[in-house]
């Protein structure tokens, strides 16, 4: 996943599933609060229905009392019968569990044998037969009311079963979808971390080119606007982002693939946008006036180039003998290019080579970098005057585009560019220094 739009699809993906686990919790968390609602509503109808039930049963008991009337007492048990029959409708409505309303459906069986049973112990009291009244009513009539009040019970404890068993189901799906959604997060996170960072300066690669050991390169940056070369600079410092000619890509660049994506050229004719994006490059370099357009126009050769970042060396003579240095750069941080060395042109590198030799330098890219990662592959183009070589342009190239001709003849074409920017036809050239080479440009 080392492209854009990879990452942001990942990350995407990411939140959308998070989104999802946290509104299933929402949602489950919500239906819990729900049942639990209902559930006490069903013990609200059971405790009246089974307080009701003990006024039915001692209303009856109190038919046969001492002292007692039964004018009071009938139309009591009437009423209370009544209370009973309506809490007991509402309890098997409130109820969701199937065990729970055939607990309550036998309590209503067993409260229609108590009215059977009501009505031959008033039949046995208006013919005075109290004795067999009494036997009904404390036999028959106290164990139908006890056999309601605990089939209420019992359908009580069925909705509470059934709710603690439907809220176990429902935490254990919580949890399975948070820790899902959750391990899909961090294994995203974990590769966009992984394939993300930023590859070490230790790799062959931009060792060899003169970068120092343990330098960390930063994120390829869209490119900036510079201010001119000072007399103790020996690198282009970053300003603000500027709208100039130099900085904006034409038409045929941007429909352009990186040319170090070997694939991208199965979908393109390969001469024709190479040579016209080559020839807008190479106009646009013939027009620069200012440093700030020669930046712009390295950040866009090394987008065409697909490349991590471009430098550009120039000779110097120091104490030291002559060294190439750093005089422009793209793609990599300030704390980096402060780092960067003089390369001593003598030195066992492709930069120093290029500049020796004349000739194109070439570094494969292969395994055995940071954490075993691909070390890039970069290309150094010889800066050829009519004097002979002043300097390189070095491109660390990604994707292993190196070995393309395409990527190989473009940094051919901006170093032959930048020799007649930087050059100075002059026969003091020699004397003057790079600096003064690159505030020539401007």
């Amino acid at each position: 996943m080392r492209s854009r739009s990879a990452r942001v699809v990942s990350a995407f993906v990411a939140w959308i599933v998070l989104g999802i686990a946290g509104f299933f919790v929402f949602q489950s968390h919500q239906q819990i609060h729900s049942d639990a609602d209902t559930l006490r509503s069903v013990d609200l109808h059971a405790r009246e229905a089974a307080d009701a039930l003990v006024d039915l049963r001692i209303a009856q008991q109190a038919y046969v009392a001492a002292g007692q009337g039964v004018d009071f007492w009938m139309p009591k048990v009437v009423s209370t019968k009544a209370q009973v029959s309506t809490a007991l409708s509402a309890l098997r409505e409130s109820i969701a569990s199937p065990a729970a309303r055939t607990e309550v459906d036998e309590a209503v069986a067993a409260m229609g044998e108590f009215d059977e049973v009501d009505k031959r112990a008033r039949d046995y009291i208006r013919s005075r037969q109290l004795l067999m009244a009494g036997d009904v009513i404390f036999t028959e009539g106290g164990q139908l009311a006890t056999v309601a009040a605990r089939k209420v019970e019992l359908a009580r404890l069925a909705e509470h079963q059934a709710f603690d068993g439907n809220e176990a189901a429902q935490r254990k799906q919580q949890a399975y979808a948070v820790a899902g959604a959750g391990l899909l997060a961090g294994l995203i996170a974990l590769l966009l971390a992984v394939t993300g960072r930023s590859r070490v300066a230790e790799q062959p690669g931009i060792a060899q080119l003169g970068l120092s050991a343990g330098a960390t390169q930063a994120p390829r940056p869209a490119p900036w606007a510079l201010k001119p070369l000072e007399a103790d600079e020996g690198i282009v410092s970053h300003a603000r982002p500027s709208g100039d000619a130099g900085s904006a890509k034409p038409a045929a660049t941007m429909a352009l693939p990186a040319l170090g994506t070997m694939s991208g050229w199965q979908a393109v004719p390969k001469n024709a946008v190479v040579l016209r994006t080559a020839a807008d490059l190479a106009t646009d370099f013939g027009r620069v006036r200012e440093s700030a357009e020669l930046q712009g126009l390295l950040g866009r050769t090394a987008d065409l180039l697909d490349a991590a970042g471009v430098v550009v060396w120039m000779s110097a003579a120091d104490s030291t003998g002559e060294t190439l240095r750093p005089v422009l750069a793209h793609g990599y941080a300030p704390q980096i290019l402060a780092r960067m060395p003089a390369v001593p042109c003598s030195a066992d590198n492709a930069a120093a080579a290029a500049y020796r030799t004349g000739t194109l330098q070439i570094v494969q890219s292969h395994l055995g970098g940071a954490h075993g990662a691909a070390a890039a592959g970069a290309i150094v183009a010889p800066i050829l005057a009519a004097d002979g070589c002043i300097g390189a342009l070095s491109a660390e190239i990604n994707n292993g585009g190196e070995g393309s001709e395409a990527v190989q003849s473009v940094a051919a074409i901006v170093a032959a560019q930048l020799a007649s920017i930087l050059a100075i036809p002059s026969a003091g050239a020699e004397t003057e220094s790079p600096e003064m080479r690159s505030a020539t440009a401007g």
